[in-house]
């Protein structure tokens, strides 16, 4: 038993529990817009009032005007300790291999470097050669820029 109007239209429906869903969605919805005692409506007609009731309510107020400054506040206030656990924990990932590579290189040295070793000591330069003195000047500049800009890095972040 459902109560319809003559304005009412029902779509067509191509299953009759659709239709049945839908009726008892119009029916709450008009029950509730008339204001009619909700005592005789069962479970699903009373959820579909509130539905329709809470629908018919305003918007709550909009944020506040300082919103977004009021957040930053609140995020600058408090330190993220998931990001530094999160940081901690990315780093340990990354020194586990980087450990295990080092160790099985050293294993890979120990055991086979007889072999292979004395053919890299032929590639080296002789102590007395020029291009010795070249390889070194080379290496003490690379050392030289690394060291200085540790010292600007470190200088920058005592002066902040």
């Amino acid at each position: 038993m459902s109560i319809q109007h003559i304005d009412d239209h029902t779509p067509p429906f191509g299953d009759a529990a659709q239709e049945r869903e839908w009726l008892a969605q119009e029916n709450a919805m008009r029950r509730e817009r008339l204001q009619l005692d909700p005592a005789g409506d069962d479970a699903r007609s009373r959820r579909y009032r509130l539905l329709a009731r809470t629908l018919r309510e305003p918007l709550p107020d909009a944020l506040p005007a300082d919103f977004a400054r009021q957040l930053a506040a609140q995020v600058a206030a408090r330190p993220d300790r998931r990001a530094a656990s999160g940081a901690r924990f990315e780093f340990a990932l990354m020194l586990a291999p980087a450990t295990v590579l080092a160790v099985a290189a050293g294993v890979v040295v120990a055991i086979y470097g007889d072999a292979w070793l004395p053919s890299f000591v032929t590639l080296l330069p002789t102590p007395h050669a020029p291009t010795t003195r070249w390889l070194l000047a080379l290496a003490g500049c690379l050392g030289a820029s690394w060291l200085l800009g540790l010292w600007q890095r470190l200088a920058r972040a005592q002066a902040f």
